[in-house]
């Protein structure tokens, strides 16, 4: 399949290498029953509980859909194969004042999803149990998930064993506790709701130069002086940190996805264990930086978009396993090794 026209990329998305699809988020759901069901309740009016094989037996559908994952990694048409959602709400019929859904997985920590009822629907949602053909592996959600087309990847849960309808929204797992946009629109990057930090409470930590084990979620610290700043466990998903003073900052076991991280002066920063998944380095001096057992998925560390690469500042005591490259899009990865003589 040949690559997409770069129209067809949302904002800030970059191509994962041909043919790989990034595991994200857990790997398995609690148990796999020897009977996989599958209950649609709420507010219907014949509910449902099927099984994963009664289920096969309905007329399926296969679509290509484009995955953008919310960490800035995109594949386009991935090849799935399921019984649309429209097809099961014809069987149980929303009641009138159905106006939301929501979708449960048998996952440890009893991740949901919900969607408008009229956009699960327009967007041609699909109960998915292949993917390229084959059973949908149990690390992508199988035996059965729900795809989502046109939405943030997130909102396309794994292990699907239970769907509601309801009268108002309930917000899912990465909705209210990470903070991911409800309604995850890649061309509008709706990526994250509107942070709730009080501005003076952020001011105090700034000042302070400690993160350590807090929520910070999109705070605002462009062009700043956080020379030797504690972040060590904090979240920090889509904060801006562009042009700032941050050498010698410890981010051991922090959540800097999608961080804005562009011209940063990070020189010895450790990263140990972090999560910096779709956080933008351009730019960034990382000389003498720790990234050991950090998570790199979708991160970009040059721009070439056009012209020459406009890379971060990288040199051979920057540490990172080669293995870790593998994560990176083909030019991010190529980028790096080039600047670390791999």
């Amino acid at each position: 399949m040949s690559s997409p026209a770069p129209s067809r990329l949302p904002p800030r998305q970059q191509l994962v290498a041909p043919g790989k699809w990034p595991i994200v988020g857990e790997k398995s759901p609690r148990d796999v029953p020897a009977v996989w069901e599958l209950c649609v309740e709420g507010l219907v009016e014949r509910p449902l509980r099927m099984t994963l094989a009664e289920l096969q037996t309905w007329p399926a559908t296969t679509h290509a859909v484009d995955i953008h994952c919310v960490t800035r990694w995109s594949r386009p048409g991935m090849i799935f194969r399921g019984v649309p959602l429209a097809r099961v709400l014809e069987c149980v019929r929303p009641q009138k004042g159905a106006k939301f859904i929501s979708f449960v997985a048998r996952s440890r920590r009893d991740h949901s999803t919900s969607l408008p009822l009229a956009d699960a629907l327009s967007l041609g949602s699909l109960l998915a149990y292949e993917a390229e053909g084959q059973p949908l592996p149990v690390d992508h959600g199988g035996p059965l998930r729900l795809v989502v087309p046109g939405r943030y990847f997130y909102k396309s849960l794994k292990w699907l064993q239970r769907i509601e309808l309801l009268a108002e929204d309930r917000l899912g797992y990465w909705e209210a506790e990470a903070g991911y946009h409800n309604t995850a629109d890649p061309w509008r990057e709706e990526r994250y709701m509107a942070p709730a930090l009080d501005k003076q409470e952020a001011a105090r930590l700034l000042a302070k130069r400690d993160f350590s084990g807090r929520d910070l979620r999109s705070i605002a610290a462009a062009g700043m002086d956080l020379s030797g700043l504690n972040a060590r466990g904090a979240l920090l998903r889509d904060s801006d940190f562009s042009r700032s003073n941050l050498r010698g900052a410890c981010f051991d076991g922090a959540n800097l996805s999608n961080a804005r991280l562009l011209g940063a002066d990070l020189r010895e920063a450790i990263f140990l264990g972090a999560d910096v998944e779709g956080a933008d380095f351009t730019a960034a001096d990382l000389r003498g930086a720790d990234f050991s057992g950090a998570s790199l998925f979708g991160a970009t560390f040059c721009d070439d978009s056009a012209g020459p690469p406009a890379g971060a500042r990288v040199d051979r005591t920057v540490r990172v396993a080669p293995d870790q490259l593998d994560a990176l899009t083909p030019p991010q990865a190529a980028f790096l090794r080039a600047a670390l003589g791999l």
